[in-house]
Parts: structure tokens; C-alpha cells; sequence
């Protein structure tokens, strides 16, 4: 969560801090899948997005695959349907007042599964119109999939061997 623009940047370090709070519980793994909308700062076509994840690739050594939901259809996101209820009915009720309200509401909100929320806070202001020249996007190592190559893609770190081709 952030109080700035919504862009690739905050997208990214959203991820990034996700990882980082979380890639203990996955010492050896190698790769990262997201799912992810297909409009806003993560949009498929977002050149931005594309860039600040491949700099994430290179950094974490993480291969990453993409698949994006097609337009108009995020909101069948089983994450969605099955977390943002969840926080709704814990904050039902209650007059979110300040970042730190709504932001206490979110961590306290667990399901009868087992599933328990986080949520950070990225102090930073993100800027808009942020662009990718087009030989920074030549160099990012992408590889489409072959089913909706428009939506789904890998992002491999650079100098990793499948790079070599």
C-alpha cells in the first residue's frame, strides 16, 4: 500500500517487498509467478512494468512468469473473492480515519482456513510518465508463451544460462 501514484514502480516494489519478507519460507525457490490485472500500473502492455521486473529478475536470480487476466476480468480474481470479503467484514462498521486504521484493520483480518493478511506501508513517492527507451526494452529477457502470448510471458535474469540463445 502506498499513499503516491499507482505506477509500474509501486507495482514492482510492491512485489519486491513481498519477496523480501517472504523468501524465507522459499529457500530454494527458483522461480515466481504473478498474476496479475491487465490495466493500471501492471497492465500487460506496460513497457515500465516489463523493465522494473526484469531489474527484480536480475537482482533475486528469480526466473518470473506473468500471466495477466484479460481485460474486464480481474475482478474473477480468486484472490479477490476470496480475501477482499474477508477485510470488508473486518472493518465493517468501523470508520477508517487514518493510513494506520485501515492499514491495522487489514492485518487483523484471518479467515477460518488459515489465512492470515499482511500489509505494508511503502513510504515513497512514485512518479508517472516514467518511460522505457527502446533499447531498454530490447534488453529485457522476455519469452512470450505461446497461449495468449499478449497476456503471459517469462522474464529471465540476464547473464542466466536459457539468456545465452
Amino acid at each position: 500500500m502506498a499513499t503516491s501514484a499507482d505506477t509500474a514502480d509501486l507495482a514492482v516494489d510492491a512485489i519486491v517487498d513481498w519477496w523480501r519478507h517472504g523468501q524465507s519460507n522459499y529457500p530454494q525457490a527458483t522461480r515466481l509467478m504473478i498474476e496479475a490485472d491487465s490495466g493500471g500500473s501492471n497492465a500487460a502492455r506496460s513497457r515500465r512494468f516489463k523493465k522494473r521486473l526484469q531489474d527484480f529478475a536480475d537482482e533475486s536470480g528469480l526466473e518470473i512468469t506473468v500471466c495477466h487476466y484479460p481485460p474486464g476480468t480481474s475482478k474473477w480474481n480468486p484472490i479477490e473473492h476470496r480475501l477482499f470479503s474477508q477485510i470488508t467484514a473486518t472493518w465493517a462498521g468501523y470508520v477508517l480515519s487514518t493510513l494506520a486504521v485501515l492499514l491495522g484493520f487489514i492485518r487483523r483480518t484471518t479467515t477460518r482456513t488459515g489465512l492470515k493478511v499482511t500489509a505494508t506501508h511503502l513510504e515513497k513517492t512514485y512518479q508517472t510518465g516514467q518511460r522505457v527507451s527502446n533499447a531498454e526494452f530490447k534488453a529485457i529477457c522476455l519469452t512470450r508463451h505461446t497461449i495468449c502470448p499478449q497476456w503471459n510471458y517469462n522474464i529471465r535474469p540476464r547473464g542466466s544460462p536459457e539468456h545465452a540463445e
